[in-house]
């Protein structure tokens, strides 16, 4: 391809700027174009004829990968790739990247401080206040102590073993489930190896860290609730499509959870029906674990020199086809 007829596309993006972004087009002498888009209607007519494209949720599917430049490739700001069909980028020739790398000590801070504010009822003592109570016994019942507390992780990740080392120092047994990461490496990092249903059986709170599919998708179900403790938390800033949100909310509304962190769902925004809106002892963000003014920009950075590579034709850093 000549120069002439390089092309890089924003699909959507909630970050304030593109700076980056029209820097790496300018560095390729491609043309810059952004756009918001959320069908995939909107997201076709984007990225025709585009090289390289840098996409945030915008339905990435073949119709539309189908439309852009032979060879483009995709950066996704983020980890994951669920609104990206991975395998009909392999077949149309469409390289695909992610951006693994970013924004591991927020995440963590933020299911930590999700965990701590439950496992603590600061929610319960916050309401009490509200309602004119002081007295502690009338507005929890019962709380069990940090240092008595064993924490299961479903995924070891960055993100999970950062998480892990934060709440070990608060004296939680940590425990954890990772068929991908050798038992040497889970010790090493404090981690007690075991079995995904004896983690989920044994877990006071419950922290999810894995990627969307097909084998994932409701890992936490009816079922899977029914197995964690009586007064267990779960904790989820990893992907909504991982928590039966419906089974969810019925634990929480029976007492047989205690609480829900929960910064990412099904459907997002979350519907206004969403029985977790009236299920109490949740704490809920609008996917906005990774946040911060530095982790944004260093996404963005990231995202946009990945897709110079692309448009130069270099080898790509983190690339998933």
């Amino acid at each position: 391809m000549s120069d002439a007829t390089l092309k890089l596309v924003v699909t959507d993006q909630a970050f304030g700027n593109t700076r980056h972004e029209q820097a790496a087009a300018a560095a390729a002498a491609a043309s810059f174009a952004e756009f918001y888009c959320r069908s995939e209607d909107e997201a076709l007519e984007a990225v025709q004829g585009a090289n390289a494209v840098l996409n945030n949720f915008a339905p990435m599917t073949r119709k539309v990968m189908a439309a852009m430049a032979p060879g483009a490739v995709v950066v996704r700001y983020g980890v994951g790739v669920d609104n990206v069909d991975l395998a009909a980028a392999r077949d149309l020739g469409v390289h695909v990247c992610n951006v693994p790398d970013y924004g591991v000590d927020e995440v963590a801070d933020h299911a930590a401080a999700m965990t701590l504010a439950l496992a603590r009822k600061l929610d319960s003592y916050d309401s009490g206040i509200r309602a004119g109570e002081w007295k502690i016994g009338a507005m929890v019942d019962g709380l069990r102590s940090l240092r008595d507390t064993t924490v299961g992780l479903i995924g070891l990740g960055r993100i999970a073993r950062a998480y892990a080392a934060r709440m070990a120092v608060f004296g939680c047994r940590i425990i954890g489930f990772d068929p991908f990461i050798p038992e040497v490496q889970i010790r090493a990092a404090g981690i007690a190896p075991l079995p995904r249903d004896e983690v989920i059986a044994s877990a006071n709170v419950l922290s999810l860290h894995v990627p969307l599919t097909p084998e994932t998708r409701h890992l936490i179900d009816a079922t899977a609730v029914a197995r964690m403790p009586e007064g267990a938390i779960l904790i989820n800033c990893s992907r909504g499509g991982l928590v039966d949100e419906d089974a969810l909310a019925a634990a929480l509304v029976s007492g047989h959870l205690s609480g829900a962190g929960l910064d990412v769902f099904e459907k997002e925004p979350l519907p206004a029906g969403s029985p977790l809106r009236q299920a109490p002892h949740v704490i809920m963000s609008p996917h906005a674990a990774f946040y911060s003014d530095a982790s944004v920009d260093v996404l963005q950075r990231l995202a946009s020199e990945e897709a110079l590579r692309g448009l130069r034709g270099e080898p790509l850093r983190c690339a998933l086809t």
